[in-house]
């Protein structure tokens, strides 16, 4: 690439915030009116307060009887084009979520906005869609309408849409589908999901006739696919003291060829956007702990964006060369990385570079609030290295590292790319203390501290989802 082609680059993911905002206002947009907007996914009151408060006291059996879509002497109900639910974390954005939670109610209807503090997902999968279901089995057809049309919208961060496309995925398991497509109002601060399937990066500036397009947006919009990935943790036997709401105990699956004790503990999680092991994940567990500790600090995206980045210059990334501690070491020090490739049932061991320190699985195009460190390679590139093109439905991680802290820097501002180290359709880590008596991992920004031992080795296996969660493309 020219340095003129590199300087056009840089402005253009410095200016990326700014024109997503702008696109977010509905300046370029044609203006919908409220009321059309409410007829294409607004439901029959009688169902959605049905489904509201099944989902809000936990209990179907008020909803039983159904009414064949027939209330009193009226006409049939019928069910809108495209009936929405819409999840509002109303603790993300700063104050954006509880304004978010009032704008929504004027837009559509209390009963169709969930505060993810009141009713969370599974709450309303177990009974607000059951509920639903089974006025539809009752024979009501404007319900069983309405469930098969159902869309979704989360106003949150990654964490909050993973939340609920976890939820989505229990349908599946139960054989419930069909599965409600989600869309995404961006209240978070990387917003990566987001940013990958066209919502945008950040809350629109002009937001109140923005929310409106947004959901106007979600009605019309096709619908892709996402790969979801699952992953076990065998150690051990002992507690994780500190790990994420995402990653719980289980029983182990994984086929280990190593050494492990009699006594063993699992966990298992499933992510969405990416895994990491090392210094990135070391100084996200820091700026969360702090977070919480002193929760006045962070307010909003752009302040989280500062903390994080001061805190990540006190954790010795920048330095490593200066000092001589084992845990400022390489990964190779205690890391051995396992893929599998497509169609291949045999794992291949994979060097990990020297002066790797942060190994990232990646599963989005964008990572760390837009940045794509893995870049848009060129065909003659992608077939030297045995590459195919990235997406997020291509049953493939793209596995790269990050060395010390500047080169990191350098890599998120998009002067160069990642160290490239495979693609896999799975993946498997054998993680040996050594010197090191912990680690840290981290899955879609949510980490934990993993203790290490000399004599056993901790495993962690990775792979995909055999069922895809859908989206809503906004683009």
């Amino acid at each position: 690439m020219s340095g003129s082609e590199e300087a056009g680059g840089k402005v253009m993911a410095s200016r990326v915030s700014i024109w997503e905002s702008l696109k977010g206002c509905g300046i370029f947009h044609k203006e919908i009116e409220k009321e059309e907007l409410r007829q294409k996914i607004l439901m029959p009151q009688y169902l959605r307060e049905a489904m509201h408060r099944a989902a809000r006291n936990k209990d179907l059996t008020a909803e039983a009887a159904g009414t064949n879509g027939v209330v009193g002497d009226e006409e049939p109900m019928v069910a809108p084009d495209a009936p929405l639910v819409v999840f509002v974390n109303s603790k993300s954005g700063g104050r954006h979520g509880p304004e978010l939670k009032e704008r929504l109610h004027e837009l559509m209807s209390e009963e169709q906005v969930f505060d993810l503090q009141t009713v969370q997902p599974p709450d309303f999968v177990n009974y607000g869609l059951a509920c639903l279901e089974q006025m539809a089995a009752h024979g009501d057809t404007c319900a069983k309408d309405t469930r098969e049309k159902l869309r979704i919208v989360v106003a949150g961060g990654d964490g909050t849409v993973g939340w609920v496309l976890g939820s989505l995925r229990e349908l599946y398991e139960r054989k419930r589908e069909p599965v409600p497509p989600t869309g995404i109002i961006p209240l978070g601060t990387g917003n990566d999901l987001s940013r990958t399937f066209g919502w945008g990066g950040s809350f629109p500036f002009a937001w109140r006739s923005a929310v409106k397009r947004l959901l106007y947006k979600a009605v019309i919009a096709p619908i892709c696919r996402l790969d979801s990935w699952s992953i076990e943790v065998v150690m051990p036997e002992g507690e994780l003291t500190d790990r994420p709401h995402a990653l719980k105990s289980k029983d182990k699956e994984m086929d280990v060829e190593g050494e492990l004790p009699e006594k063993v503990s699992c966990y298992g999680a499933v992510f969405y956007n990416y895994f990491s092991i090392g210094m990135d994940a070391q100084v996200a567990h820091g700026f969360h702990h702090l977070r919480n500790e002193k929760p006045y600090l962070a307010q909003g995206p752009v302040s989280n964006k500062l903390i994080y980045a001061g805190y990540s210059c006190t954790q010795g990334w920048f330095c490593t060369p200066c000092v001589a501690t084992p845990n400022l070491r390489g990964l190779k020090n205690i890391l051995r990385l396992y893929i599998k490739r497509v169609n291949c049932s045999e794992w291949e061991i994979v060097p990990i570079p020297s002066g790797v320190r942060s190994l990232v699985c990646l599963n989005l195009y964008n990572y760390g609030s837009g940045r794509h460190p893995w870049g848009d390679l060129k065909p003659d590139y992608l077939e030297k290295r045995g590459f195919v093109e990235a997406h997020a439905d291509d049953g493939l991680l793209e596995i790269f590292g990050l060395k010390e802290g500047w080169h990191a820097s350098f890599v998120m501002a998009e002067f160069i790319k990642a160290k490239h180290i495979a693609q896999a359709a799975a993946i498997k880590l054998e993680i040996r203390g050594s010197q090191w008596n912990r680690a840290y991992l981290q899955i879609d920004g949510e980490p934990w501290r993993q203790p290490l031992k000399n004599e056993y080795s901790t495993f962690v296996e990775i792979k995909k989802v055999p069922y895809h969660s859908l989206m809503l493309n906004g683009e």
